[in-house]
């Protein structure tokens, strides 16, 4: 669901408040905390969704990462999962049985255990997990703490919405889609913890709203405004040139930008490169917000980890009509 409808549903419902609450619905975070004891809060998630590739095993790999990713972007160690399935009668049991083969293999990856999850009937396939993990509530990383002078960091290219979009109306051969497929079952378990040992600010993972509807966020829950440098955000292969064709582009593309446009001030950039910064992401990056004093040591960690962290952006002081300015 894009973000107007359904920031229209929650702006309704009463907030949740309770003193071990640490983090809820207020301010669109990845996942909710509530503390257990002075050392340990439980981090809970959960995420599904269609297939976005035709093989049914890696389907379920990137749907477990994507899951995953939320205890991730809070600093937390996720544990336990829980299946979520709608599976259509009419399809063998085996595409079933592979997807499920596919989610466990990044579970086991993770150190996560399958507990269990409720499976029903449905016109379509969709699947997703349940996720619970843990964290010191005091080593939590939120989207509320960035701070003016925090350098921003994304830890993985753009462009999966409309790549997917492309492979499954077979605009493009798999090998085209290879890079952001790895990307997209890769965890983010080790920029996590990265981040937690260079002491970052604040954090999120790019998903569905695409990297301005997460920055906003952040941006809101901070009380920050936010620099992203279009020149400087990484892009998988072949992306520009299939965002520039309409057809490519996922619905939630132009459901993201009628939501998001009036807190943005956009430059002279590329067309293509602005639709980019809203394509919905699956299983992205992690946007790592950190202190400048800390920016090299984290680079530093990243890199000794095989990853590539892009300095995409800083904070500023808040201040006028806009939220995000795209340079």
């Amino acid at each position: 669901m894009a973000q107007e409808p359904l920031a229209q549903v929650l702006r309704h419902l009463p907030i949740p408040k309770d003193p071990d609450l640490l983090v809820g619905i207020d301010t669109s975070d990845d996942a909710g905390v509530y503390r257990l004891s002075d050392d340990c809060a439980v981090v809970s998630t959960l995420d599904f969704f269609p297939p976005i590739v035709d093989d049914p095993f890696t389907f379920g790999r990137i749907a477990a990462a994507n899951a995953l990713s939320d205890v991730y972007a809070m600093g937390g160690k996720p544990r336990l999962a829980l299946n979520i399935v709608c599976f259509p009668k009419e399809l063998p049991l085996s595409v079933l049985h592979e997807i499920m083969s596919g989610s466990l293999d990044k579970l086991k990856e993770a150190d996560v255990l399958l507990v269990g999850g409720h499976t029903v009937e449905d016109t379509t396939v969709k699947y997703g997990l349940s996720v619970t993990g843990f964290v010191r509530p005091g080593r939590m990383i939120t989207n509320a703490g960035a701070r003016p002078g925090d350098a921003l960091i994304l830890t993985k290219p753009l462009g999966t919405g409309i790549i997917a979009s492309a492979l499954k109306a077979e605009r493009i051969a798999y090998e085209d889609a290879e890079a952001a497929i790895t990307s997209m079952e890769r965890l983010n378990k080790a920029a996590a913890e990265t981040m937690i040992e260079a002491l970052a600010s604040a954090c999120t993972d790019i998903t569905g709203f695409g990297l301005i509807g997460h920055t906003m966020e952040v941006a809101k829950a901070s009380n920050v405004n936010i620099v992203l440098l279009s020149e400087a955000v990484p892009v998988f292969p072949g992306a520009l040139k299939l965002a520039e064709k309409k057809a490519n582009r996922p619905r939630t593309i132009s459901q993201n930008m009628g939501f998001l446009r009036p807190d943005v001030m956009t430059g002279k950039i590329a067309p293509a490169m602005e639709t980019l910064l809203y394509d919905p992401q699956t299983s992205g990056g992690l946007l790592i917000s950190i202190a400048g004093d800390r920016l090299e040591r984290l680079l530093e960690l990243l890199r000794a980890q095989g990853i590539n962290g892009a300095i995409v952006g800083h904070c500023v002081e808040r201040e006028g009509a806009w939220r995000i300015k795209v340079e």
